[in-house]
C-alpha cells in the first residue's frame, strides 16, 4: 500500500518527540544548576546560554538513537508503540543520521563554548545511556542503577562548564541526582510491569512478583537520599533553610515509599512516581532560594 507523505506539522511533532524533550528540559535545569553553583552565582550570558544549547542538542541526539536501537521493542509495547519510528513516521536510518548529527553537533558547540570536560562529560552520558544503560535493559535488573550514572551526570557538566574543574561539590549533585532516580524509575517499572514483560526488559519488578528486592532498592535509596541531600550544607554551600528543607523533603520521599511495603500495587507506585517528580524540582528550587540568601 502506498504510503502518504506526513504533514509538515506531523513530522516536525515526530522528530521533537524523538529528542525526548521531557528528559532533556530535566537535563538543562540540573545543568543550569550546577553552572550556576559552580559560578558561585556569576552568570556569563554567552557560555551559559551556548553550554545549556549544546547540552540540549547531545541530549536530544542520545535520544534519537535510544529510538533508534529501541524501535523493535518499541513496537511490542503499548505505550511506545506509537513513537514515530515505529508508527513509521520517520524512517530508521533517518533517525540514526539526525541522532549522531545531533551529537557531534552539540559536542562541537561546547568544546568550543565550554571546555574539554563539559564536553567528554556530555559524551560519556550519551555513550552510558545508548551503548551500556540501553542494551543493559534486556540483561541485568542492575539497569537502573547503571542507567542512573548517566542521568546524575548532567549537573557536574554545568559545574565544569562554569569552572573548569569537577569539584567535590559537584559530586554531591550527581550524589543527589543519582539516588533520586531509583525509587522514580522503579514506580515507573512497576506501572509498566507488563509492557516490559513483553519486550523482554529484565526490570527488577518483571522478575519477581512479591516486590521485596524491589521495595528493598526504593526504601535504601531513599533513606541515602537524605543524608546525601543535606552535604551542601556541610560542604559550605548551603544554609539552614536548605537544610531543614531537604529533610522534610528527604522524609516525605522515604515515608511515600512505604506503602509499597504494605501493599506492593500499581496504586501505590503512582503515589510515588507523584512525590519522586514532585521531590526534584522542590529540592533544585530550595538549593536556588538557599544559595541567593
Amino acid at each position: 500500500m502506498k504510503r502518504h507523505p506526513e504533514p509538515a506539522a506531523t513530522m516536525f511533532q515526530a522528530y521533537i518527540e524523538l529528542t525526548k524533550p521531557k528528559i532533556t528540559f530535566m537535563i538543562l535545569i540540573s545543568t543550569a544548576l550546577g553552572y550556576y553553583i559552580g559560578g558561585e552565582g556569576v552568570v556569563q550570558a554567552y557560555p551559559f546560554i551556548l553550554t545549556l544549547f549544546g547540552t540540549a542538542i547531545v541530549s536530544g541526539g542520545a535520544g534519537t538513537l535510544n529510538h533508534y536501537t529501541e524501535r523493535d521493542l518499541d513496537i511490542l509495547m503499548e505505550r511506545t508503540r506509537s513513537r514515530p519510528i515505529p508508527a513509521g513516521i520517520i524512517g530508521a536510518n533517518t533517525a540514526l543520521t539526525f541522532g549522531l548529527v545531533q551529537i557531534l553537533f552539540g559536542l562541537t558547540i561546547l568544546l568550543l563554548a565550554a571546555n574539554l570536560i563539559t564536553a567528554f562529560l556530555a559524551l560519556l552520558t550519551a555513550f552510558l545511556y545508548i551503548f551500556v544503560y540501553t542494551p543493559l535493559k534486556r540483561i541485568t535488573w542492575l539497569n537502573t542503577t547503571i542507567g542512573a550514572v548517566p542521568g546524575a551526570l548532567p549537573p557536574m557538566g554545568g559545574w565544569a562548564a562554569a569552572t573548569g574543574n569537577i569539584d567535590l561539590e559537584a559530586w554531591i549533585l550527581f550524589a543527589i541526582l543519582f539516588l533520586w532516580q531509583h525509587p522514580h524509575f522503579y514506580a515507573i517499572a512497576l506501572m509498566c510491569k507488563d509492557d516490559y514483560m513483553k519486550a523482554g526488559f529484565k526490570m527488577l519488578p518483571v522478575l519477581e512478583n512479591d516486590g521485596r528486592r524491589t521495595n528493598r532498592q526504593i526504601v535504601w535509596h531513599a533513606f541515602l537520599l537524605i543524608p546525601i541531600s543535606v552535604m551542601p550544607v556541610f560542604a559550605g554551600i548551603l544554609g539552614p533553610l536548605y537544610l531543614w528543607g531537604a529533610l522534610i523533603f528527604g522524609i516525605i520521599y522515604l515515608t511515600a515509599s512505604l506503602p509499597l511495603i504494605r501493599n506492593y500495587s500499581i496504586n501505590n507506585a503512582k503515589l510515588l512516581l507523584k512525590v519522586s517528580v514532585l521531590y526534584l524540582p522542590c529540592l533544585l528550587g530550595l538549593i536556588l532560594v538557599d544559595y541567593n540568601i
